[in-house]
């Protein structure tokens, strides 16, 4: 029985909740919270100050804070007394953050998961294989409709915003280019864009609002955005769900043939989804603990069948 704590209780936090208390081989120990929150399922809840008194306690410990904000500081100081497993999605930051969870677990003598969910995670996996099934070709990565996590986090952050959501829309034009089986080189703008939806405070100066998310390094200024300010009725009324979802392409060729590997998932909610890739893998990654790993891993690194609760014999017998 792996015993498990959570840190950060919003959207992921609370999906990652449910998941661990519906699996056999966890137990839920405690959420650890900057803020006062409360579980409608009874769990303890303390202070992130006390995560330290923790340290016998709990096996694994669950990274839900937000990429934009407290999640690295958060990972590295957690780093030093638990296993952990993060969801970690900055791309641009990612050698930064594995090098650094890598030096601190293997000073701790832990093993720490990073960047997993379905983009991180699932994606990466996708990519690497298709690339290396088929190494003549290109790569391309979309994501949407739907609602990113981290972009809408990063947005509500900003002073003055009192509601914010922020949808990732692939281009359709860029998809229809690929899929006649042309390989074209596509910037970051000419795949996507983000449409995002702000319910300012009261008195809050929308120019300076919409001119801080279309100029966010590493999250919207690389992109083609458009900022909607709307009533908080109009927020409630139409921007509630959290839907998300995105395609992996290859586009490649092999002794002549063009062929066009396709991966493709569509959620009714992103962070039900993943906390169910984040949990599975964060499992996994403790049977690698247990034969000895440590330092930082990736979904890279982690067996598909250590993903399964199934033996290796029954795999074999049943999903080879």
């Amino acid at each position: 029985m792996i015993k498990v704590g959570i840190i950060g209780y919003g959207n992921l936090g609370k999906a990652c909740e449910k998941t661990v208390r519906a699996r056999t081989d966890m137990s839920l120990v405690a959420i650890f919270s900057h803020r006062e929150v409360s579980s409608p399922f009874g769990t303890p809840v303390a202070d992130f100050s006390q995560l330290a008194q923790y340290k016998d306690k709990i096996d694994l410990m669950l990274l839900c804070g937000g990429s934009a904000t407290g999640l690295i500081q958060e990972s590295n100081f957690a780093a030093k007394y638990f296993n952990t497993a993060d969801s970690f999605d900055t791309h641009a930051l990612m050698p930064r953050h594995f090098a650094e969870m890598d030096e601190i677990a293997r000073a701790s003598g832990h093993i720490s998961l990073i960047a997993t969910g379905w983009d991180p995670g699932l994606f990466s996996v996708m990519r690497v294989l298709f690339d290396s099934i088929l190494p003549v070709g290109d790569t391309y990565t979309f994501w949407g409709r739907g609602v990113s996590q981290g972009h809408s986090e990063a947005i509500r952050k900003i002073e003055g915003v009192k509601y914010g959501i922020q949808y990732t829309v692939p281009k359709q034009n860029a998809i229809d280019v690929i899929n006649e089986g042309k390989r074209p080189a596509l910037t970051t703008r000419d795949k996507h864009e983000r449409v995002c939806y702000i319910v300012l405070d009261e008195g809050a100066d929308a120019e300076r609002i919409k001119n801080t998310i279309v100029n966010m390094p590493n999250y919207f200024d690389e992109y083609d955005t458009t900022v909607n300010f709307i009533s908080e009725q109009e927020f409630k009324d139409n921007h509630n769900a959290m839907p998300h979802g995105g395609t992996v392409i290859r586009s490649g060729e092999t002794n002549g043939m063009v062929i066009n590997t396709e991966f493709k998932i569509k959620l009714q909610s992103n962070p039900d989804f993943t906390a169910s890739v984040l949990v599975a893998y964060a499992a996994a990654a403790m049977k690698m603990k247990a034969e000895g790993r440590t330092g930082a891993v990736s979904v890279f690194d982690i067996p598909v069948s250590y993903l399964s609760g199934k033996s290796y014999a029954d795999l074999v017998k049943t999903m080879l």
